[in-house]
């Protein structure tokens, strides 16, 4: 995930869904779509705001509807939290009417990547734990599941084990909040830069075994793993009974799959195979601008996903 720009854009995020909430299901312009529209995936691939923006219209609810047409079933809207309750409501009763389902959002107390839960400081966990709460309530209104958590960067005045113990401390106490909502924080691991605390998937993995919880699991973004460890099936295989969400994103370019390096077809096959039937996040760009660049999209995951049947 790209949080840098995820949290420059967080304060105004709540602002970007337009006032008007009729549904635009613009039939426009489809050409080398239309034949597939509206035939659902074999996986549940969940784009987020702006991917359509040109073909689904201005509004964020416009975009949703568009993604349904397309044959989309979930969603992903990281700055949700941030949103007003109003515009929650309205997100979460358009996803109830389509039957789609809300994939992550991200328990964002503001600054999170500094203000990290490696250094077991009382204000940074206290931050995080009224962040989990007021993210169960956001959760209700959209039917959510999932909720992105980054414990934050390496603390170099304390010992490696010290820092793994207060994130410890810390998921459990995001655990004891989610539990009893069948709610899931999904620890993500970053390539961002190298001072995040949580580097590779087996470093995550260990967590979640140490706070034994069922909401306590990794969030595997493909993209990031790419780019830090490699070996994508070996460490998935690995990891596996830890993993409840997946995103997206070829390398390099954080684009569509097909634009890099990453076989999509094989990788994804092999997690239709195990039995996922959890989202697919569509983290990362569009390839191209325009419209041409969102059917583009489109066409890309019509290609890796046929693959499967």
């Amino acid at each position: 995930m790209n949080r840098t720009e995820f949290l420059k854009n967080s304060l105004f995020g709540a602002g970007a869904l337009v006032a008007g909430s009729s549904i635009n299901t613009l039939a426009a312009d489809q050409s080398s779509s239309s034949a597939v529209a509206g035939k659902t995936f074999n996986m549940d691939y969940a784009p987020h705001e702006g991917m359509f923006k040109n073909s689904g219209g201005a509004t964020f609810l416009d975009q949703i509807q568009y993604m349904y047409d397309q044959g989309f079933r979930s969603i992903e809207d990281n700055g949700y939290l941030g949103r007003s309750v109003e515009d929650q409501t309205k997100i979460g009763n358009l996803l109830a009417k389509l039957g789609m389902r809300m994939g992550v959002f991200v328990v964002d107390g503001g600054d999170n990547w500094k203000t990290s839960l490696t250094t077991g400081k009382k204000e940074f966990k206290d931050k995080f734990v009224e962040t989990c709460k007021r993210s169960v309530e956001a959760a209700k209104r959209c039917n959510a599941k999932w909720l992105t958590v980054v414990p934050g960067f390496y603390e170099r005045k304390l010992p490696y084990g010290n820092q793994f113990a207060n994130v410890i401390d810390a998921m459990r106490a995001g655990a004891e909040i989610f539990e009893p909502h069948g709610l899931v924080m999904v620890l993500e691991t970053l390539s961002d830069t190298p001072e995040l605390f949580l580097q590779q998937t087996h470093e995550t993995y260990a967590v979640c075994k140490a706070v034994n919880s069922p909401s306590c699991k990794i969030l595997y973004d493909i993209y990031h793993m790419q780019k830090t460890e490699g070996q994508l099936i070996v460490n998935m295989d690995r990891c596996w009974d830890e993993i409840a969400y997946i995103q997206i994103g070829d390398n390099p370019g954080r684009k569509e799959p097909t634009t890099g390096e990453i076989n999509y077809k094989n990788l994804f096959k092999h997690i239709y195979n195990k039995g996922y039937k959890g989202v697919m996040g569509m983290e990362h760009g569009n390839s191209k601008s325009g419209k041409e660049g969102e059917l583009r999209v489109i066409q890309a995951y019509r290609e890796v996903d046929n693959f499967l049947s």
